[in-house]
């Protein structure tokens, strides 16, 4: 009887450490999975950073052809009024001319 006894406890005892072993393989597994998500959220966040960056860079260019656009706008208008100042000048050399031509003519 004793010795059923003993191997029942055996059988129990071997029972329970497979039991373990099945435990500690769930977990593992478990880690595992828990690792290979976190190895894809870094790649995620990787390509996030990278993508950003991206961003950051193509609005930064697109800044600054903005800025360079007004400065060539700036210019032009400035080039155009210089432009207007002139002909207004030939204006009033022509209207002098004239006045001088009528009172050459009386």
């Amino acid at each position: 009887m004793a010795a059923e006894a003993g191997r029942h406890t055996a059988e129990q005892g071997r029972q329970l450490a497979e039991s373990a072993r099945d435990v500690r393989e769930q977990q593992r597994e478990a880690l595992h999975g828990v690792w290979h998500e976190r190895e894809r959220l870094r790649d995620a966040e990787e390509t996030t950073r990278v993508v950003s960056e991206q961003a950051r860079v193509a609005a930064e260019r697109d800044r600054q052809a903005a800025i360079d656009a007004v400065h060539a706008t700036a210019e032009s208008l400035s080039a155009t009024l210089d432009q207007m100042e002139v002909v207004e000048d030939l204006r009033r050399t022509l209207r002098n001319i004239r006045d001088v031509n009528k009172l050459d003519a009386n």
